[in-house]
This record gives C-alpha cells, sequence and structure tokens, in this order.
C-alpha cells in the first residue's frame, strides 16, 4: 500500500491493481501532460497535471465505492478504471483534441489499444481484470461507469477543488466529501440520496462559475486557438501524424513545434506570451445560426476571406466558435419526495444558470495585435456579424488590450 501526499485530499492510499498501475508508462506519461493547458498564461499556478488528477479521481472512486458497499474485483475493476480514465488524453489535455479527432475518429476517452497491451494490459490481467471492461468504464458504459463518467461522477468532484486550488479560484469549491457520501443506485441509475437537491446545485454552480473565470476565459481562449493552429500547422508536415500527436505529452508537442519551420513561429509567441488578441467577441444573439453551424472547412474558408481583406497571410487570423452553451450537469439524478428527478426539473436555480451561461457565450476572431482594427471590420463582413454587438474597436479595443496584457 502506498501513501500519497496530495495537495488537495491530504493523504491518498494506493494499494492493489492502481499500486501496480502507477509505474506503467502510460501512467507516468501524465505527468507530463498538464490538466488546465493553457490557462497558465491567465493563472501561472495552474501548472498541475493530469497525473495528480487521476489519483485525486481514483481517491474519491475508492471513498464512494466504501459508501456504496461495492468490493472485491468489481470494485477493483472501477478502481483502475479510475486511475486510467485520462490515459488517452494528448498534449495540453483538452486544447488539441478537436484536431486529434477530426484525423482519427477518437477522442481521449478511446482507451482500449492502451489499456489491452502493454505494461497495462499486462497488469490488469495479472491481476484478474478483463482490460476491455476497464475500457468501457473510462468510456462511461454500464452501471458503474457512470461512477468514472457521467453527470454525477467523480472525475468533476476532483477536477473542480484542483482547479480552483491550483488556480487560487474560489469558486470550483464544493464539498464532495458530502457528495461521494450521498450518492446511491437507485434502478441501476447513480443518483443523490433525499435532501440532496442543493449538494447537486453546489456542483452546477461552481462549473457555472469556474468555465468564464477559469476554463473559458478569454486569454486561455485565445492561446488554446493558436495552439490548435499550431497542431493543425504541424500535422500539414509530413514527419508527424495525428496517431502521433496524440500520445505526444507537452514537451513533446512544444518541441515539435519549435523545430518545425510551418510552426515555429507560433511556438515562439506561445514561449514568449505574445498572444493573438480579440478583433471581434461577439454574443451569441449577433451570430448568425448558419455560422454556428459552420463546418470546420467552412471556418478555415471564412479566415482566409478575412485575411486577404485585411491584407494578412492567412495563419494570423483565427476564426473561434465555441460549442453551443449546455449544461449537462442539469441532468444530474436527485431523489425527491421518494422519486427521481433530473436536476433542471427540481432545482429553480438551474434556468437562472442556463440564461447567464448563454449570455456569457462568446464568438471571437483573433489576430496580432496591431492588426485588430481592420481585421474586426474584414470579420464583421465577412461572417454577417451585428456591427455594434461584435466589433472590438477603439476605446473598447484598448480596453480589451490592456485587459490581455495583465490577465
Amino acid at each position: 500500500m502506498l501513501a500519497i501526499k496530495d495537495s488537495v485530499h491530504d493523504h491518498i492510499e494506493v494499494g492493489g491493481v492502481a499500486e501496480a498501475l502507477i509505474d506503467t508508462p502510460a501512467v507516468q506519461r501524465l505527468r507530463r501532460v498538464t490538466q488546465l493547458g493553457t490557462v497558465k498564461y491567465v493563472y501561472p499556478s495552474a501548472n498541475h497535471t493530469r497525473f495528480e488528477h487521476s489519483l485525486g479521481v481514483y481517491h474519491l472512486a475508492t471513498r464512494a465505492l466504501d459508501n456504496l458497499g461495492v468490493e472485491g474485483v468489481t470494485a477493483e475493476r472501477i478502481r483502475a478504471a479510475a486511475l486510467l480514465h485520462d490515459v488517452g488524453h494528448g498534449p495540453f489535455s483538452h486544447n488539441v483534441e478537436s484536431v486529434v479527432y477530426r484525423h482519427t475518429g477518437k477522442y481521449h476517452d478511446d482507451v482500449e489499444d492502451l489499456v489491452t497491451t502493454g505494461a497495462v494490459g499486462r497488469v490488469l490481467v495479472d491481476h484478474d481484470i478483463d482490460p476491455k471492461e476497464v475500457a468501457g468504464l473510462v468510456r462511461g458504459e454500464g452501471r458503474y461507469g457512470q461512477l468514472v463518467s457521467g453527470e454525477l461522477d467523480v472525475d468533476r468532484m476532483d477536477y473542480l477543488v484542483r482547479d480552483a486550488h491550483h488556480t487560487g479560484v474560489p469558486y470550483g469549491t464544493i464539498d464532495h466529501e458530502r457528495l461521494v457520501r450521498e450518492l446511491a443506485f437507485v434502478d441501476g441509475e447513480l443518483v443523490l440520496r433525499e435532501g440532496n437537491v442543493q449538494t447537486a446545485e453546489s456542483l452546477l454552480l461552481a462549473r457555472a462559475l469556474m468555465n468564464p473565470t477559469v476554463y473559458a476565459h478569454p486569454v486561455a481562449r485565445i492561446s488554446k486557438a493558436m495552439l490548435r493552429r499550431a497542431a493543425e500547422r504541424l500535422l500539414e508536415t509530413p514527419d508527424i501524424s495525428a496517431d502521433d500527436l496524440r500520445r505526444m505529452d507537452d514537451y513533446d508537442f512544444v518541441s515539435a513545434l519549435r523545430m518545425t519551420p510551418e510552426t515555429s513561429t507560433y511556438a515562439e509567441r506561445l514561449d514568449t506570451r505574445r498572444l493573438f488578441k480579440r478583433a471581434v467577441w461577439a454574443e451569441h444573439g449577433d451570430v448568425p445560426p448558419s455560422l454556428l453551424a459552420a463546418s470546420h472547412a467552412e471556418l478555415q474558408a471564412f479566415e482566409r476571406e478575412i485575411a486577404d481583406r485585411a491584407d494578412l497571410p492567412a495563419e494570423n487570423v483565427v476564426v473561434d466558435v465555441p460549442s453551443p452553451p449546455s449544461m449537462t450537469e442539469s441532468t444530474s439524478r436527485v431523489v425527491v419526495n421518494g422519486d427521481i428527478r433530473e436536476l433542471g426539473k427540481a432545482s429553480p436555480l438551474v434556468s437562472a444558470l442556463r440564461t447567464a451561461q448563454e449570455q456569457q457565450w462568446r464568438l471571437g476572431v483573433y489576430c496580432p495585435r496591431s492588426e485588430t482594427d481592420g481585421v474586426g471590420r474584414a470579420a464583421v463582413d465577412v461572417l454577417g456579424l451585428d456591427i455594434e454587438g461584435a466589433l472590438v474597436s477603439d476605446v473598447r479595443a484598448g480596453l480589451n488590450a490592456t485587459l490581455d496584457e495583465f490577465q
């Protein structure tokens, strides 16, 4: 049994199959994959890794299983899935996942190739655990997959607390001890027991507050968009495939960007924090529905046209259209007066948070600081945006440039 000191959960005791899995290359690689990727450009202390997060998820899964009375091989299988749930992450975590997916059709939870072969597969088989069942749990399959990947999963409970701790932002603080204690299975569904509507609301509220201040902070979004663009350019070269990129760690990826002529400028900008700035920052209601549904190829065409109008190279313009506002946590199940209900139907808070989330949504167009005015005007025309609501220029441009510089 290992006792590991953790900055969030104090001491984490690791035994059984998890103790054997920790020193496999797939798990140790997570020491070199940052949890929050480009958020470090906003919060300098946000340098924690997927490795420590995976230990935290394992810890909370163990606590939950003890409270649920799950034991034996079933519990070991779930603990293994909890520790391994992030081994499929590429460099900088979610930051370049969409690029990898377009080329491979795989997301970070498609881990069957990793857990059924090599050292991880051997460890699981040696402990009489079917690697394919572990891979299924990581994807959220089955009764217990809900605990690893679902609306009430221990993954979310750990990353909110951990990300808040390392950024210094207080909004992610939740009562994770109560959450794991109040979990129960009712008719095969993972729910929170009677009297825990507010407990579920706290998880929802924490996620809603962390999103604009941490995960979708404008500077984090800009640097993430630049990193995605660099990854796309890297994959256009003959030496690196999407499968190669998928298995890189942060160090491998940054080194590849620095050494590749087509991406070295992006690497230099990221290394020195000379990030692009906002030329456009448009609200949801100012964006045509056709643009919200545009494909990656269509967005690339828009970028080329905007760059042409502004007399810039195409790589100096990025159009960033986030996913539509969503709140998956609102489908969490809670027991109210003996009935299982979705949180969205049991809590009046959900409607207000949905409205706030839509109001916070922004489409961004980014470019070098000196080009924001010309790019902004071209983007408004090309994208068909509402001028008053979308254009960042004059006084607003100066204000945003100042904010970008110091946040």
